[in-house]
């Protein structure tokens, strides 16, 4: 390094104009460099002259630098020098050229003392250096400890998923936010697929009940038949069971091969630009007829400037008809039913309440997933619990959504959500 920076310090000195060394011994001062303070630096003619120094301390030459020295092969020089406290130097020298003509000398001397210090400095240098990369590589290490061990215990969760164990147990106490996060979604999941479970399990339970409960009812009926048990008037009631249990068996395959096509996008929606008011005083009008038995109250509130959106009539009837059949279901006697229609910003809300036994709060997260039923509704009423499920589908490719915006033992609240691409009143349509 001191020979490199002896051989900048000779190039600089040399003058591009005249084939001798400046005599100017300030001149020549200024152009030693800041960084070799500590080191004693000649500028010397080729016959040993010394033409300036920054020597500060430690022992020097005379004027003329020993020819020793300068006729020396040697770059680099140990030697001693005779004062009053006997030192030894280390010499450097490199010659001054210009085109191949040599004007003098670059002489750098260091103690040896100096240069020990140097060297002990360059050694604590060093063990700091490798004492910082152990510290790095201990802290790295203790950090990927800490953020592989979550990591393994996630791996090894879905390993027990894989198996079908869904009860995952880990632990959320991970301060790092991008590990908390992956274990929360993690248990979220394992919970997530733990119901989907249970909701295949019902579903093949319910399935099978289901359908086998009207295959029982008619090959008993169509068994009294054949075997002449019943005649007349009563083998026609026999008949007309069968085919009624007939009927509500299709009806399920239906249902299962509806949701089926439905979920894989292959229903068919056909919108039309409608009076929603007309809408829905045609469907309520038409379930009330088929379900006037007494014990309900049907209360319907229309929109008091009409308007129309753009959906499928059918489709919606299809959503309003179970919401008000399961209304209906949650009625213990007698009740009230209110359908009340109104806007809601861009959308407009079909809102249909019941002051029945309400939902169950653990189970209001879970009514939209198919083929889940209540505990309390799977006693009461035959079905596979695709009603609410069907009808959020279908509410959403009509471009809205289905809802429950409150359940209590006060009664429950469904609304559909339709939006408005345009709306213009009728009155002034007119």
């Amino acid at each position: 390094m001191t020979i490199f920076m002896a051989e900048q310090l000779a190039a600089q000195i040399v003058n591009d104009e005249e084939r001798y060394l400046p005599s100017d011994g300030e001149k020549n001062q200024e152009i030693l460099p800041e960084q070799w303070l500590d080191s004693n630096v000649y500028i010397v003619g080729n016959e040993g002259m010394v033409f300036s120094t920054n020597r500060l301390k430690g022992p020097r030459f005379g004027p003329f630098i020993p020819q020793s020295i300068l006729t020396s092969e040697k770059e680099v020089q140990r030697i001693q020098i005779n004062t009053e406290e006997e030192s030894r130097l280390y010499v450097v020298k490199v010659p001054i050229l210009l085109e191949d003509v040599q004007l003098g000398w670059v002489i750098v001397t260091q103690s040896e003392e100096e240069l020990t210090e140097v060297n002990q400095e360059y050694g604590l240098l060093a063990v700091m250096l490798v004492s910082l990369a152990l510290l790095g590589w201990a802290a790295i290490y203790l950090l990927s400890r800490k953020l592989s061990a979550p990591i393994k215990h996630v791996a090894n969760g879905a390993k027990k998923v894989q198996a079908g164990d869904y009860h995952v147990e880990l632990s959320e106490d991970s301060k790092v936010q991008e590990v908390h996060e992956l274990v929360r979604s993690f248990k979220e999941m394992a919970n997530r697929l733990e119901q989907l479970e249970s909701l295949r399990t019902e579903l093949l339970a319910g399935v099978t009940h289901e359908l086998k409960t009207p295959v029982t009812s008619i090959s008993g009926l169509l068994q009294a038949l054949k075997d002449d048990v019943v005649s007349g008037e009563e083998a026609k009631e026999f008949l007309a069971i069968s085919l009624k249990e007939t009927e509500r068996m299709q009806k399920m395959i239906g249902d299962l091969l509806a949701f089926n096509s439905f979920s894989a996008n292959q229903f068919p929606v056909n919108k039309t630009k409608e009076s929603i008011n007309d809408l829905v005083a045609e469907f309520t009008h038409q379930w009330n007829i088929t379900n006037d038995d007494g014990t309900v109250e049907l209360d319907v509130r229309l929109l008091e400037k009409d308007c129309e959106v753009s959906t499928d009539g059918a489709r919606l009837q299809q959503i309003l008809v179970n919401l008000l059949n399961n209304a209906r279901q949650s009625l213990e006697k007698h009740g009230v039913i209110r359908v009340t229609v109104r806007r809601v910003g861009d959308n407009i809300e079909i809102a249909v309440q019941d002051n029945g036994v309400g939902i169950p709060v653990k189970e209001q997260g879970l009514i939209f997933e198919r083929f889940y039923r209540g505990e309390n509704k799977k006693y009461k009423v035959r079905g596979l619990g695709l009603g609410l499920p069907f009808s959020k589908m279908i509410a959403r490719a009509l471009g809205g959504d289905l809802l429950l915006k409150s359940s209590s033992s006060e009664g429950t609240t469904f609304a559909i959500l339709l939006p408005i691409d345009y709306h213009k009143l009728l009155s002034e349509k007119e």
